[in-house]
């Protein structure tokens, strides 16, 4: 296995790869909607700066691997588009602040749905802290889950593995592109704008452009509901980690998580092999429930979360055969 990884690939590649493709798909759309809504931006000239770097770093990956092409070179090029997706992101807040906030739409439909919010009862129901770690594990868990997928694929399965690569970081910009559209900030942002005890009592203002108007700041938790479990707990401290890492006010429906979670379940599925279906299913129930445990979603982005991915899983499987 370890030649075949170094060995130099006697019919390269020369063009850009399908994954590649994908995300300079989508720097060119937000490229073209940053210019037309610049004024109304407030920090253009750095998002086309990022974007600028996206490129260069995807194009220097692709010359070390024309340099020499190997299934090791391949694999640094897929790891940098998923590296790129903890900045891509939080690109999606500045974009998708400049709109109204719709939260108070979603709460009322959770509301409806339940007659009451799961984000506020679930965590004070359940607040062992065996349960909160587990909770915090589950959370936790997404990056190893479409990491891990992706790396079996590459070690176990590597006739797939670019198209696993491409079905998991498509994903990722099919729901960003939700996301810059729709300003859902999700539980912990708006309960804290609008105020917990209107909240609890049914009532949901429209805070309309406030996360447009405020400078915001993850570290600042004037801006954030304390974020439930057990605060000594390893997993909770792992949390608040990835949390502070980059979280934003943005992109609460569907849940990407979720979302990315079926996916990662689904390839599981095609493996065929039950350790590795096994292995994935425990954290991906826990990550369902866990991202309105902790105040992320509501219970009804977790819901969409299942069927976006889904439709995602089936879409960029088939855009890919299309492709190829």
């Amino acid at each position: 296995m370890i030649k075949k990884i170094f060995a130099v690939e006697k019919k390269s590649r020369k063009g850009l790869m399908a994954v590649e493709w994908i995300m300079l798909a989508y720097t060119i759309f937000t490229t073209l909607f940053i210019l037309v809504t610049w004024v109304r931006l407030a920090h253009p000239v750095d998002m086309l700066w990022f974007r600028a770097q996206s490129v260069i770093l995807t194009l220097a990956l692709w010359g070390v691997y024309r340099l020499y092409p190997s299934r090791l070179t391949t694999l640094f090029r897929v790891c940098g588009q998923l590296l790129l997706l903890s900045w891509w992101y939080p690109d999606t807040y500045e974009l998708n602040r400049i709109f109204p906030n719709l939260d108070h739409l979603f709460a009322g439909y959770e509301q409806s749905l339940f007659g009451f919010q799961p984000a506020l009862t679930f965590c004070q129901t359940f607040s062992h802290p065996i349960f909160s770690e587990l909770m915090a594990m589950g959370y936790v868990s997404y990056y190893l889950l479409f990491v891990g997928i992706v790396f079996f694929y590459f070690f176990c399965r590597y006739e797939h593995f670019e198209r696993t690569a491409f079905i998991v970081v498509g994903s990722f910009f099919l729901f960003y592109l939700i996301f810059d559209f729709l300003p859902v900030a999700g539980p912990q942002f708006y309960f804290k704008a609008a105020g917990v005890d209107q909240i609890a009592q049914g009532i949901f203002p429209n805070i309309g452009d406030y996360f447009n108007t405020i400078q915001f700041d993850v570290h600042n938790r004037d801006f954030i509901l304390p974020i439930p479990g057990w605060e000594d707990g390893m997993m909770y401290k792992l949390l608040i980690m990835a949390h502070d890492a980059g979280e934003r006010p943005t992109a609460a429906f569907p849940s990407s998580h979720v979302g990315v979670a079926t996916i990662v379940m689904w390839l599981a599925w095609e493996t065929k092999n039950r350790k590795v279906l096994f292995t994935c299913l425990p954290f991906a129930v826990l990550l369902f429930f866990s991202t309105f445990y902790i105040q992320a979603h509501y219970a009804i982005d977790a819901i969409a979360g299942l069927f976006f991915g889904t439709v995602f899983y089936f879409f960029l499987k088939w855009g890919y055969k299309l492709s190829s």
